[in-house]
């Protein structure tokens, strides 16, 4: 467990971050008034996961591999780190459209619907609870494996 001590940090620091990023996205009115911007504007998120993917690994490399690191190990660190997200993205989801932004779902469904992107029925299905803990769980093991083959690709030292 101590070797995976960076991973678990860094997948709960993610974590954390996703939280604060959705109190900013809800306090910007991205999940109300300006809604229709969401879709795009919440890529912005990708920056910051970068970020904190690099971050992560120069850690990695730094502490456990002595400054030196191959591109699998790398990418193996990575891949572990997007594992502990998904891991905890259920409990992100349930206290973001909980807490922070528990109107985000009714609003998705309204401007889908009154937009002719989804009938009520698809909207619905898609934009609920359960259907975003299932997509950021995927998405965080999807999303992990492709930032961490292309961060550890930068990050490699060798030996």
């Amino acid at each position: 467990m101590k070797n995976l001590k960076i991973e678990i940090k860094w997948a709960i620091l993610f974590s954390f971050t996703l939280l604060l990023w959705m109190l900013l996205e809800n306090t910007l009115g991205w999940h109300d008034e300006n809604i229709a911007n969401h879709q795009w504007l919440t890529l912005l998120f990708t920056l910051v996961a970068i970020f904190l993917y690099v971050q992560a690994l120069k850690e990695k490399r730094r502490r456990d591999y002595n400054g030196k690191m191959t591109w699998l190990q790398g990418f193996i660190s990575g891949l572990l780190i997007g594992v502990f997200v998904a891991i905890l993205s259920p409990l992100v989801q349930y206290l973001t459209h909980t807490f922070i932004s528990p109107q985000y779902f009714p609003n998705m469904i309204e401007y889908s619907v009154s937009n002719n992107l989804k009938n009520q029925e698809e909207a619905e299905a898609y934009f609920n609870l359960n259907s975003y803990m299932i997509q950021s769980a995927v998405g965080a093991i999807i999303m992990g494996a492709v930032t961490a083959a292309i961060v550890a690709l930068f990050l490699k030292r060798k030996k």
